[in-house]
């Protein structure tokens, strides 16, 4: 890191112009990368989606889940009402290329209630499911609204239409807006933090350079590999949240220096070597927690783990480079233009001020704080256990309009939500035909299937398709169980005893082999995470017990984030009230994988932030206690600021309509606060002390593995 230091003190200019040759490039690049990101998603490999696939192969659709429509009747039966028949072939017609399902084109009763006042039709569009907003909705609605029929009302719900209702058609703000609000939020916290015009300006001006230069290198990704659309908000905002969280770090310590006297190179030295060295150590971590993601065998969830590692290594690179460049020029000058007064930006040092009477406190009490902390967490880690991955049911989802009237009216009529995401039995093979009548009988039969149907037009030459469905949500506990007694028993056997080969497909099935791919393989990515955090942190700060502890309370706080998740959306503790959004009984699937990639590496820096500190001042004095508290009292204000900065980036990302970018948002929001407070104000110093000369434990063998070396100091114990 000196040499760094030393490089760019020579070569500034040179430093400066190739940051904003590369930022200019960004900025033309940006809105490239943005179009050629991919809105497509798949669990290749796995039955179901493998069978949606042969199906939208061979029938141009299957590949999206059905628009339920919802016919109910004032009084009679709804099924002789006179043009409900030509009302579901105008909607079908309006979706070119689908294929629709109702009591008309299956001769069940399965489509229609015990009372026969409400039946319904599924409408599957043609095309392949991806996210962002759809073009078949909207023409269905239209005319299901023109083809009114006397005494029947027709509502439009279904797992599109449910997800509109809820806020995910539209209707917050653009990705430029959060951006904006991101930034003027980071602005705000500066500016008490610092004071100063130009100290509160450059890690923004710092943040704006990594963004728009990883923007520039997202367009390149794409070349190589689809990256999914979600890439661009991480970006935008975790990018903002990084850079300018790193950017503190510098800065902080390079005041610091100027204040002990150094000159502006030698404080440029000091400031690189050491800050620089855990602004390094940070980006790596963070980078190792996106980079697991590669392990899961998704191509979406891989693509989000590759584009988002481009985040921590463009800042990292930034921080160091870009940043010190400018502080050199700027020198003594970053203490001028003074806007907040001194005595609401002083953090105090190690000798002076809040943190440093806290730094006291924790010292002299360890115990008692470690217990106050392991209290909190004990708290929140009970719900984190009873998390559920997986989609929220319908009856869940919030909202208002004729898509939630439509559901209630399925509820209603005693009709189960199951019809929303049906199950697809396919059938191929010579003998696929001659199956049709075994396998529905065998499904009817299982006492998890409401009704089996096979509808008219459905089948190809090379195909025939089933529709069945589920006694409960396509999403519940319940259909996982149902799901997985049809795909490993019911209907193996049904192919032995029939010839044919028959598959369960449809979006319900899809959903539990997304869940099967990401959980099935995260304890892989989990373990190479710890492995490689553990290697990176024992050699970074000498020590064996360092990096253990580290790591458990990485995981620690990752587990209350799970916990404040799950007690705020999945049981509803003030969603309604600050989200509008009801408890949802479940956490959208990809949530807790997309937190951990996040959160694990992000947290970390807070611990990378102190323990630098704390190694440094142990390797000057000597003494466990001292150079904890000097730490602590050195660290304080920057991780707290830190956080603040990361919270409010998040919260704005939660600004965003629908249910699971709230509940990544809050999750991220959660965790950084609770980690940045809980872990690092409570936790780590007061277990450090309790520990003593163990925490630097670090047999000779092991150093020499590790190829590092103890530094030339008698340590005392504690």
């Amino acid at each position: 890191m000196r040499r760094i230091a030393q490089f760019v003190l020579h070569h500034r200019r040179i430093v400066i112009i190739s940051w904003i040759v590369l930022t200019a490039i960004g900025i033309g690049l940006a809105p490239k990368a943005i179009d050629r990101l991919s809105a497509q998603f798949g669990v290749p490999g796995y039955s179901a989606y493998e069978a949606n696939k042969r199906v939208l192969a061979a029938a141009g659709n299957g590949s999206q889940p059905p628009v339920t429509i919802v016919f109910t009747a004032a009084s009679g039966d709804v099924t002789k009402a006179a043009g409900l028949e030509a009302a579901i072939a105008a909607a079908a017609a309006a979706a070119p290329g689908s294929r629709v399902s109702s009591v008309f084109s299956a001769a069940s009763d399965a489509y229609v209630s015990k009372d026969r006042r409400t039946t319904f039709a599924n409408i599957y569009p043609a095309g392949v499911r991806a996210f962002g907003p759809n073009t078949f909705l909207a023409p269905i609605e239209a005319e299901i609204a023109s083809h009114r029929v006397a005494g029947v009302t027709a509502k439009v719900t279904g797992f599109e239409a449910l997800q509109i209702a809820e806020g995910d058609g539209g209707g917050g703000p653009s990705l430029l807006a959060e951006s904006m609000i991101g930034g003027v939020g980071a602005l705000i916290i500066l500016l008490f933090v610092f004071g100063t015009v130009p100290a509160v300006l450059m890690p923004l001006m710092v943040a704006l350079v990594s963004i728009m230069t990883t923007f520039g290198s997202l367009w390149a990704l794409t070349y190589l590999t689809d990256v999914s659309i979600i890439v661009q908000f991480l970006v935008a905002l975790v990018g903002l949240g990084i850079a300018i969280d790193y950017s503190l770090l510098i800065i902080f310590r390079f005041r610091e220096e100027l204040a002990a006297g150094r000159s502006v190179e030698d404080a440029i030295v000091e400031t690189t070597t050491h800050a620089g060295k855990a602004v390094v150590i940070s980006g790596s971590t963070v980078a190792v927690g996106l980079v697991s993601m590669v392990l899961i065998p998704l191509p979406f969830i891989r693509s989000i783990g590759l584009g988002g590692m481009l985040i921590p290594l463009v800042s990292v690179l930034s921080s160091v480079t870009l940043l010190p460049a400018m502080l050199s020029i700027m020198g003594h000058r970053i203490n001028r233009l003074r806007v907040i007064p001194k005595r609401f930006t002083r953090a105090g040092d190690e000798e002076h001020g809040f943190w440093n009477r806290w730094a006291n406190l924790v010292m002299r009490r360890p115990y008692v704080t470690a217990a106050v902390g392991l209290g909190i967490v004990a708290i929140l880690l009970v719900p984190a256990f009873q998390l559920h991955a997986a989609d929220a049911e319908a009856r869940f989802r919030p909202g208002a309009g004729p898509a939630i009237v439509g559901r209630d009216q399925l509820t209603a009529a005693g009709i189960s939500a199951g019809v929303m995401k049906p199950f697809v039995v396919v059938l191929e093979g010579a003998k696929a035909a001659d199956a049709v009548g075994p396998v529905s009988k065998a499904l009817a039969a299982d006492p998890g299937i409401a009704g089996v149907a096979a509808p008219k037009g459905w089948g190809t030459p090379s195909m025939t398709l089933l529709e069945a469905f589920s006694t409960s949500d396509g999403s519940s506990v319940d259909s996982a169980s149902t799901i997985a007694r049809l795909h490993d028993t019911v209907l193996p056997a049904l192919a032995a005893s029939t010839g044919a080969t028959v598959t369960l497909g449809g979006q319900a099935a899809e959903e539990r082999d997304f869940i099967a791919a990401v959980y099935g393989n995260f304890p892989i990515a989990l373990a190479f995470v710890i492995i490689l955090t553990y290697l990176l942190l024992a050699r970074a700060f000498r020590s064996l017990v360092l990096p253990l502890k580290a790591v458990i309370l990485n995981l620690v706080s990752l587990g209350a984030a799970y916990g404040i998740v799950v007690f705020v959306f999945q049981q509803g503790h003030g969603s309604k009230a600050i989200f509008n959004v009801s408890a949802t009984q479940s956490v959208i699937s990809w949530i807790p994988l997309m937190i951990f990639a996040f959160l694990y590496g992000i947290s970390m820096d807070y611990e990378v932030f102190m323990l630098a500190r704390i190694r440094e001042e142990y390797d000057l004095r000597g003494s466990t206690r001292a150079a904890v508290g000097r730490g602590l009292a050195a660290t304080g204000k920057l991780v707290t600021s830190a956080s603040l900065i990361l919270f409010f980036a998040f919260l704005v990302l939660g600004l965003s309509p629908g249910a699971d970018i709230k509940q990544f948002a809050v999750g991220l929001a959660a965790g950084i606060v609770f980690d940045a407070t809980v872990i690092r104000v409570l936790l780590v110093p007061s277990l450090m002390r309790i520990l003593g000369h163990v925490n630097w434990w670090m047999p000779d063998g092991v150093a020499r593995l590790l190829r590092v070396s103890e530094p030339a100091v008698a340590p005392e114990a504690g």
